[in-house]
């Protein structure tokens, strides 16, 4: 084993040298990149050093657009990282810190003996341009500091892409300015579900919570530092009840609904009124001034149509009231490319008619829609349930928490390959990358959070920057054990053991649905 066997996410190519380079207290850092301000930052408080700049650096991370993704080169003397772009030396810095040992994720010095980087070269870039993780803050809201300490852990997985799913049937947590009672009454609900029972019971207990849009402002601008793109999500025309139960006149029924305090399918969506779409356009108006991620998702999953009418599709001229469906993700997707945006929707969106150009498609029920959407010509982002939905159950055990969905373990994950078999050529290029998925139905509390997440985020983090070939299971189980988990260790991440929960970790009575 190397000294650089530690690297999770497996760099492209590593050329070992003999000797380290030692980072003594008058270690000096600069360069012409941003992230030297962030390596100064982490690694000043994890070691206790200062990290001064320097003209004649001892470490310097400097950005060369010749350069393809990212180089670091160590010595007994210094440590040079060139990089393609500012990106790319930003995760060349998550590398010489994973290089430094699991002490220098800590917030404070806590280390003895001497720091030290092995010698030799690391060449490195991602396979993929989209690696993403979707966190939903609809069923359970998580407060801001947990959303940006969620950022940072993304970050140092070199993911790139937080999907946030804003809104839903349980609670809507975007502010919107021009309707205030969006958040007033639609960020709260009266109960919550325990766990995966099939009766109208709820437990009582009020829940919610919202961003402001300064709130978001501030997650956005800690992202982009962290070079990953907050892409929001306002989940429409289904998953809409909390709205509904703000403005009752976005509904069909023309009486007062609560917000959902249940899961699962909900038959109460959004009418399909010129004013409701207007109202809905308002709404995507002030998103776009709070996100400038050029990729805006709109939903469009699991809408039943039985509140819809045939009349108002012989109205608008579309086929049924299966038309209505995509009548109505066309209006807002013409409206976002109006303003400069992409429109992004779950694989549902292709089945309702023809898609605006530009749409991307989330492939989510399986990989059949997104190959589908690839070969004719859409660009696809692969997060099929069967494989990187992360509330999904991570064993067969009987103490698993809350135990739903199909079966991922962490070796699972690490074993997915993004890019189906049956694309090839053009239509292969038409996979931006993949997401993990965490739904949080079943997850109310950051804790919860990084019991589903982690370690299973880690394996997919390699599966969508680092190269297919050679891939070992068994190593990088290995390596994840011995290197990557003492890191979580050390951010205190709560993640689930490889061997299974801590006994504080389960939730015995609560009934889960495995498949």
């Amino acid at each position: 084993m190397s000294g650089f066997d530690v690297l999770l996410p497996k760099p492209s190519s590593v050329d070992e040298h003999p000797g380290v380079f030692v980072l003594g207290r008058s270690a000096t850092l600069g360069g012409d990149a941003q992230a030297v301000s962030w390596l100064r930052e982490v690694l000043g408080a994890a070691t206790g050093f200062a990290l001064a700049p320097s003209t004649t650096p001892d470490i310097a991370v400097n950005v060369v657009s010749t350069v393809d993704g990212y180089q670091i080169s160590v010595s007994p003397e210094s440590v040079v990282v060139t990089a393609g772009d500012e990106a790319s030396a930003f995760h060349a810095a998550q590398t010489l810190r994973q290089l430094l040992g699991p002490q220098a994720f800590r917030a404070a010095n806590v280390h003895s003996g001497q720091w030290e980087i092995p010698c030799g070269i690391v060449t490195d870039r991602p396979r993929f341009g989209w690696r993403g993780c979707l966190l939903d803050v609809a069923r359970h809201f998580m407060p801001k500091d947990g959303l940006l300490r969620f950022i940072d852990l993304l970050a140092a997985h070199k993911l790139n892409v937080l999907h946030l799913h804003l809104t839903d049937d349980q609670g809507w947590r975007f502010e919107v300015k021009r309707y205030p009672r969006l958040t007033e009454v639609g960020a709260w609900r009266a109960g919550s579900r325990v766990g995966a029972h099939r009766d109208n019971v709820h437990d009582g207990r009020p829940h919610g919570g919202f961003y402001t849009q300064d709130d978001l402002r501030e997650v956005v601008a800690y992202a982009a530092r962290r070079h990953i793109t907050v892409v929001p999500e306002i989940d429409i025309p289904g998953h809409s009840q909390a709205a509904i139960a703000a403005y009752p006149e976005l509904g069909n029924l023309g009486t007062e609904l609560p917000v959902w305090p249940l899961w699962g399918i909900n038959e109460n969506v959004l009418n399909t009124k010129e004013s409701t779409v207007d109202f809905f356009r308002d709404v995507f108006d002030e998103l776009v001034e709070v996100f400038p991620s050029e990729v805006i998702c709109l939903g469009g999953d699991e809408v039943p149509t039985v509140q819809w009418t045939e009349e108002r599709a012989e109205e608008l001229g579309v086929q049924g009231v299966a038309g209505l469906h995509g009548w109505f993700i066309r209006q807002i997707a013409d409206h976002l490319a109006k303003r400069g945006r992409r429109a992004m929707g779950w694989d549902e969106i292709t089945e309702v008619g023809p898609l605006p150009d530009g749409v991307i498609v989330t492939s989510w029920r399986g990989e059949e829609a997104g190959i589908a959407a690839a070969q004719a010509g859409y660009e696809v982002v692969m997060c099929p349930e069967q494989k990187v939905y992360l509330d999904h159950r991570e064993s067969d055990r009987e103490d698993e928490p809350i135990p739903v969905g199909e079966v991922h373990t962490t070796a699972d994950v690490y074993e997915y390959e993004p890019v189906p078999a049956e694309l090839t050529g053009g239509a292969t290029a038409r996979v931006l990358g993949a997401q993990a998925q965490v739904w949080t139905e079943h997850l109310d509390s950051p804790r919860r959070v990084d019991y589903a997440a982690f370690p299973r985020l880690a394996a997919f983090a390699e599966v969508v920057w680092s190269s297919r070939a050679g891939k070992d299971t068994d190593e990088f189980l290995r390596r994840l054990a011995e290197h990557h988990l003492p890191r979580l260790d050390a951010l205190g991440v709560e993640y689930r053991p490889l061997a299974g929960p801590h006994p504080w970790q389960t939730r015995p009575g609560v009934p889960g649905r495995p498949r």
